[in-house]
């Protein structure tokens, strides 16, 4: 099937017309600042350039045009700025930066941010959000009193990552996990396992609960053993002791620890022991192993949480917008049929 062909942009038309994308920009929105003169054989170039290509601008963008500043800010609770193409948060900002490059907008990230009690803080006396339109959020846990905040001063935010309410419901543009892990267990049940571990990560956000819920209601429902481990108690002896036949793993790191400790002690995976991972690695980790599991919609989390923020700051949007995107599910060679055989006393 062949792919659509890519939407013409104002950084294209920039590039075709030799200018700047302020350029682009002034000439669709027929403005004259008072401190920028665009000559007008420059203006007729760009408007040669917009009519060969037929480019039309988006209609989100020329809302924002007419309105404000189109600047919108990015605020990260960890450090997110990627260092490589396998940083977690790297696919995120991709889309952000696709979205926004789309509608003709700047970013703005918020760096000078405090770090109180090991996290950044949104509100301090150098607080700038007012420089933005309005702000994305990023972080596997964002600060409920905050974003209670947010809400409370009516500031135009989206939150990347599904979030609970925070004295009003909170626009999130997330991933649904436990639709991806009920699947998983699902499969894994169809491949005969009957005593299913969870192996929790041990944090309360709200990404690990959902993954936990996805997990409890499908085993639950299926009437089979399923239990709760912590990273630390999680070792083959004690997974291999109780009976687990198949492991889900909240974080990848420690699937790939499992699986290279199941190595050494000469078992195998998923002969011996299954795993499943539940998301993508949040760092680089080596492994020539393709997991079963599922990947996270990261960049398309991204373009869309711009897309949800417009409609906020524009005053276009019906109610508070709250998605959930689905989950990849990767086939992988970690989940199999359990070998009766293996002695798991």
């Amino acid at each position: 099937m062949t792919a659509p062909p890519r939407r013409v942009t104002q950084r294209d038309i920039a590039r075709m017309a030799g200018v700047s994308q302020a350029t682009v920009s002034l000439v669709l929105n027929n403005r004259t600042d008072a401190e920028v003169r665009i000559a007008p054989e420059t203006r007729d170039r760009v408007l040669r350039v917009i009519a060969e290509t037929g480019y039309a601008a988006d209609p989100v963008a020329r809302r924002l045009a007419s309105r404000y500043n189109r600047i919108i800010g990015v605020f990260t609770y960890e450090p997110a700025f990627p260092s490589g193409s396998r940083d977690f948060f790297h696919p995120f900002l991709l889309g952000i930066e696709d979205y926004a490059e789309r509608l003709g907008c700047d970013l703005l990230l918020f760096t000078s941010a405090p770090v109180v009690d090991g996290r950044r803080r949104i509100f301090h006396q150098d607080n700038r959000l007012r420089l933005a339109d309005g702000c994305i959020l990023l972080g596997r846990e964002i600060d409920g009193a905050e974003l209670h905040r947010l809400n409370r001063d009516g500031y135009p935010y989206v939150a990347v990552g599904r979030r609970d309410d925070a004295g009003g419901p909170v626009p999130y543009v997330g991933a649904d996990y436990a639709s991806a892990v009920s699947q998983l267990v699902e499969i894994a049940l169809r491949h005969g396992h009957r005593r299913l571990t969870y192996v929790s990560a041990g944090t309360t956000a709200e990404s690990s609960e959902d993954r936990r819920r996805g997990f409890h209601a499908t085993a639950e429902s299926a009437g089979q053993m399923s239990a709760l481990a912590s990273e630390a108690d999680a070792t083959i002896d004690t997974l291999l002791a109780d009976g687990t036949t198949v492991v889900f793993v909240e974080d990848f790191a420690t699937a790939v620890a499992l699986q290279s400790a199941a190595r050494r002690r000469g078992l195998t995976v998923p002969g011996d022991l299954s795993i499943v991972t539940l998301g993508d690695p949040t760092v680089a980790v080596p492994t020539d192993i393709t997991f079963t599991g599922f990947r996270i919609p990261r960049e398309e989390m991204g373009r869309q949480s711009v897309e949800v923020l417009t409609g906020v700051i524009d005053g276009s949007a019906d109610g508070v917008q709250q998605r959930l995107l689905p989950c990849e599910l990767v086939e992988g060679i970690t989940l199999g049929t359990p070998d009766p055989a293996v002695d798991r006393r």
